[in-house]
C-alpha cells in the first residue's frame, strides 16, 4: 500500500484493490504539486466535509474518472446535483467497496458548503474515515478537535497509520494531537493540515520530537507534498 501526500489534508492511497483520494484540494492548494488533470484513474473520492479546502476538485475528479464520491448524507445529496456518482453514508456506518472497507467516524468540525458570498449551505456533519485495505486499517481524522472517543477507535481497530491534523486554530494543535496519538496508538502517524496558510503554521519537526518522547510506540513520518510512504504487507 502506497500513501501519497498532496498537501494540506489530501492523501492518495494506492493498493492492490484500487486507488482512492481523500479531500482533493489541489488546484488552489499552495502546497500541492499535482493538479486534477494529473489523475486519469481513481476508484474512490472520500470527502470529510464541505469546506472548500477539502471538497476541493472532487466534482471535477469524479466526472473525469468515474470514481464514486463517498461522504455524509447531506453533502452527498448536494453533490448528486452535479451528475456524479455518490455513495452517501453517515457517522458510525461502514460499507464494503471493491477498493476496501470504509467507515465514517466522528469529527468535531463544521461542514458548511461555501456559496461564495460569505454564506454557507448546510453540509451535514464533518467526519473522519477508517479505511480497511490489504488487511490493514488507516485512519484519516479529518478536520477535528480532540475528542475522548478516539479511545474507542483503538479498542476496535489496530491502526497501521493515522493522519492527524496539527495546525491548531481550526483543528487540533500539536499538544492535542499527541493526546490523540496516545488514545489511538497507531504504528505510524503522518501530521496534516498545517503550514498551508499562515494561521496554521507549525514546526512539524518539533511535533515529531514530542511524539517520540510521549508516544514512542508510534513512529512519526513527515511528508512534503508529492512524497509517499509505502506500507509493506
Amino acid at each position: 500500500m502506497k500513501v501519497i501526500f498532496h498537501g494540506h489534508a489530501c492523501f492518495e492511497i494506492q493498493s492492490n484493490k484500487g486507488r482512492i483520494i481523500i479531500d482533493p484540494f489541489l488546484r488552489n492548494n499552495p502546497q500541492a504539486v499535482s493538479k486534477p488533470e494529473d489523475f486519469k484513474e481513481l476508484d474512490g473520492i472520500l470527502i470529510t466535509h464541505g469546506h472548500s479546502d477539502h471538497l476541493g476538485e472532487a466534482i471535477e475528479l469524479a466526472k473525469n474518472t468515474g470514481a464514486v464520491i463517498i461522504t455524509n448524507f447531506e453533502l452527498g445529496g448536494y453533490l448528486e446535483k452535479f451528475g456524479v456518482n455518490v455513495h452517501q453514508m453517515h457517522i458510525g456506518g461502514k460499507h464494503s467497496f471493491h477498493f476496501g472497507m470504509i467507515k465514517l467516524t466522528t469529527a468535531l468540525h463544521g461542514s458548511g458548503i461555501p456559496l461564495g458570498d460569505g454564506t454557507f449551505l448546510y453540509g451535514g456533519l464533518a467526519c473522519g474515515f477508517l479505511i480497511g485495505v490489504e488487511d490493514k486499517w488507516v485512519y484519516h481524522a479529518g478536520d477535528t478537535g480532540l475528542f475522548g472517543d478516539m479511545q474507542l477507535i483503538r479498542q476496535q481497530y489496530d491502526l497501521e497509520l493515522a493522519m492527524l491534523p496539527i495546525g491548531d486554530n481550526f483543528v487540533m494543535g500539536p499538544e492535542d494531537a499527541i493526546l490523540a496519538a496516545k488514545m489511538l496508538r497507531p504504528k505510524y502517524i503522518i501530521p496534516m493540515h498545517y503550514n498551508t496558510f499562515p494561521v496554521i503554521e507549525q514546526d512539524e519537526n518539533a511535533f515529531l520530537e514530542l511524539l517520540q518522547r510521549r508516544v514512542p510506540e508510534s513512529k512519526g513520518i513527515i511528508l512534503q507534498a508529492g512524497d509517499s510512504y509505502t506500507i509493506e504487507k
